[in-house]
């Protein structure tokens, strides 16, 4: 896709003047009349502009075995006889598993048919630190270097022109899996506050830049472009948040969803978005029970109500969700009522255009490898592939992932 947004009574200096209006200002504060037509331009460019894939992280290493737990065998309450949960405090989906008790969001979409489940996630030779098997996900490149980031290749395969906002991170810092050659990733937290970061002394400057036609030099060039590219961003950003009321419930935290919703309903031109339940979260060392419960019931109802909230929207038919972590947690429980770093893993596939079920061979609880891991039936990129192929439809994935991976039948239609 290489559309551009088209302001056609808005010049360049008054984007960039209202792009770096002020640090930390909220939307309300910027010119109306010039949000007005930066909203006219996203609506002119159509709210269905094709499949829109949204990676969800759930950071610190989620424990895969009491999200989904496989009550129906022994051996999990063999390993766990204090944090294994019983069944009367699940929510059984077959005569086997059940997922945690407050993920009745989960439940519900499994019942429903959209949600998939894939078991036994994980790569060979496993390695058990957060910032490394973290990267290993990020690249799709396990046990080797890897320098742009596989959603990053991703926008770079989908759409070599690099058009401005196909791709989305919503965080504090942009994440590895974001890093494109070609692309700049729109990389924002708090909306309202989603401006170019200066220091007094480059204020002039930075409002002063040339218009990069001006400008001979290459290198300059593509840097006036891609800051002017982060200040237009910003506009459209703030506007989106800002005309964005949902009567949709959330729950305790959103995730950053409720941001992806705002831009998907304001007809940004995004196809891949990026977010994460950070600042390591689902790291439960010590008296796991509760907190992850917690943790599960969060992320469970903001997944389950950005699905609803984009059916309110009309995107529903066009947006997948796919969830994982950077591993899953050791068999047995330790002596601090936890769970410490694993390996095998559950992911998620969400949407409505998703086949829910479970896929993937079960890991068995009773072999497993010498550290008391689960190992792992699934490459995680059979995964990346089936929502590469499957999904967004690019079927030569074999150099996105530095491999062939079998996809799964995992999409209606």
């Amino acid at each position: 896709m290489s559309t551009r947004f088209s302001f056609s009574k808005v010049t360049r200096r008054d984007l960039l003047r209202a792009g770096m209006y002020g640090v930390g200002v909220t939307a309300g504060a910027l010119p109306l009349p010039l949000f007005a037509q930066a909203n006219a331009a996203l609506t002119a460019q159509g709210k269905h502009d094709g499949k829109i894939l949204v990676v969800l992280e759930l950071s610190g290493g989620n424990d895969g075995l009491n999200t989904l737990v496989p009550y129906g065998d022994d051996a999990y309450y063999k390993h766990r006889p204090h944090i294994g949960i019983p069944k009367k405090e699940l929510r059984p989906i077959d005569d086997h598993f059940g997922f945690s008790g407050g993920m009745a969001g989960f439940e519900h979409l499994y019942k429903d048919g959209k949600l998939a489940v894939v078991h036994g996630c994980g790569y060979e030779n496993p390695s058990f630190s957060h910032f490394t098997s973290m990267a290993y996900w990020h690249t799709a490149a396990p046990n080797s270097g890897e320098e742009y980031g596989w959603v990053g290749r991703l926008a770079d395969a989908m759409a070599p022109e690099a058009p401005p906002n196909f791709l989305v991170n919503i965080a504090a810092r942009q994440s590895l899996a974001v890093r494109s050659r070609r692309h700049v990733p729109v990389v924002f937290d708090d909306p309202n506050k989603f401006t170019q970061e200066k220091f007094y002394e480059e204020k002039e400057i930075l409002d002063s830049a040339p218009a990069t036609k001006q400008v001979d030099n290459p290198s300059r060039r593509f840097l006036l472009e891609t800051a002017q590219s982060a200040k237009d961003a910003s506009v459209l950003v703030r506007e989106a948040w800002a005309k964005y009321h949902s009567p949709v419930d959330y729950g305790i935290t959103g995730l950053d969803l409720p941001k992806v919703a705002a831009l998907i309903a304001a007809g940004m031109p995004t196809r891949l978005y990026y977010t994460s339940y950070r600042n390591n979260a689902f790291d439960t060392h010590v008296y796991q029970a509760d907190t992850h419960k917690r943790l599960l019931t969060y992320a469970s109802d903001a997944v389950s109500a950005f699905l609803s909230d984009l059916e309110r929207i009309g995107r529903a038919d066009d947006v997948v969700v796919m969830i994982f972590s950077e591993f899953g947690r050791r068999v047995p429980e330790n002596v601090n009522l936890g769970t410490d770093h694993g390996a095998a893993n559950l992911m998620f596939v969400a949407g409505k255009q998703v086949k829910g079920g479970q896929y993937g061979d079960i890991p068995s609880l009773t072999k497993l490898d010498s550290g008391g891991n689960l190992i792992h039936t699934t490459d995680f990129r059979r995964v990346y592939a089936t929502m590469i192929d499957g999904w967004l439809g690019l079927h030569d994935t074999r150099q996105l992932l530095n491999g062939d991976f079998e996809t799964f039948k995992m999409f209606r239609g």
